[in-house]
């Protein structure tokens, strides 16, 4: 990744603070320019997911969902084949290899454009995957939950999404208790961050897990205070997709979340995501077009 250098004010004092934030990530040959915001289109290979499960498990509609999201802008395709949504069964490695691998293959052949990322927290799954055709690891436990997943990633050579997560899927919703929310967060991004620059990880991306242990009222401060996480210098993925955050909010259910999305991506935006991972890929990159033509009339002023 480039450095360039920023400055935003920060909560602990109303002076602006300096600091390098990485702006580009390497695929292959492929530099990616993130000062530009990117989509990561979800693809979810599972029956369990909780908005999309069991739609794209055949190869026909799973590649006719990739043909889409590619069409409508996404940069990223984020293969899952292991359910995270809270109390989600725990399936076997086996099985969350066999079916990553076989949409990995799948895409591959059919789309050689497409950067596809693998949703895992196993450290084997990644591995088979990225040697199948897979460019960059998404691991929503940074490592926790398969300790070998940093020396894996290492040995790969390739981009890894870190996400802030406590416990495990099955077990996160009873794990909420924060002396000091974004404080809490961004130490364990630093200590992360330490052990993977040790290991010579060089492409890191940080993704702060909105729903992942963390209370409703939690995830609106957290959203309202994305900007903070930036003093961390590496890019930020928003993952706030039809969340339970949004459509527990607005009484409504995950199907009707579309809206709500929008909107908080919108203010995710404002606030220096430079990634939005998400199901609905054209109304993502309305805003992030919306969002770059602000910007840029602000910067003509």
């Amino acid at each position: 990744m480039a450095p360039i250098t920023i400055a935003i004010p920060m909560n602990s004092g109303p002076e602006a603070r300096f600091f390098e934030t990485y702006s580009t990530i390497r695929i292959g040959d492929r530099l990616i320019d993130l000062q530009t915001p990117k989509i990561m289109g979800i693809l979810n290979v599972t029956p369990d997911s909780f908005f999309d499960g069991g739609r794209y498990e055949t190869e026909s509609a799973m590649l006719d969902h990739v043909e889409l999201m590619l069409r409508e802008g996404a940069t990223f395709i984020d293969v899952g084949a292991y359910s995270s949504r809270p109390g989600a069964a725990d399936i076997p490695p086996d099985e969350e290899r066999s079916k990553a691998l076989f949409a990995v293959r799948k895409i591959a052949a059919s789309f050689p454009e497409a950067v596809i990322s693998i949703d895992t927290f196993r450290s084997e799954v990644a591995r088979a995957c990225v040697d199948t055709g897979a460019h960059m690891v998404n691991d929503i436990s940074a490592g926790e939950l398969d300790p070998h997943m940093p020396d894996v990633v290492a040995s790969l050579g390739v981009p890894y999404i870190a996400m802030h997560m406590r416990g495990t899927p099955q077990t996160m919703k009873s794990l909420t208790q924060y002396d000091d929310l974004l404080k809490e967060i961004v130490d364990y991004f630093h200590r992360k961050l330490a052990l993977f620059n040790s290991k010579g990880i060089k492409d890191i991306i940080l993704d702060p897990g909105f729903g992942f242990a963390k209370t409703i009222d939690q995830n609106f401060k957290l959203l309202n205070n994305f900007d903070y996480l930036r003093v961390c210098g590496r890019p930020i993925l928003a993952g706030l997709s039809r969340k339970s955050m949004i459509w527990r909010t607005l009484n409504q259910s995950a199907a009707d979340a579309l809206n709500g999305t929008t909107a908080l991506n919108s203010i995710a935006l404002t606030k220096g995501a430079s990634i939005l991972r998400v199901h609905d890929v054209a109304k993502a990159n309305e805003v992030i077009q919306l969002f770059t033509a602000m910007r840029n009339a602000a910067a003509g002023d």
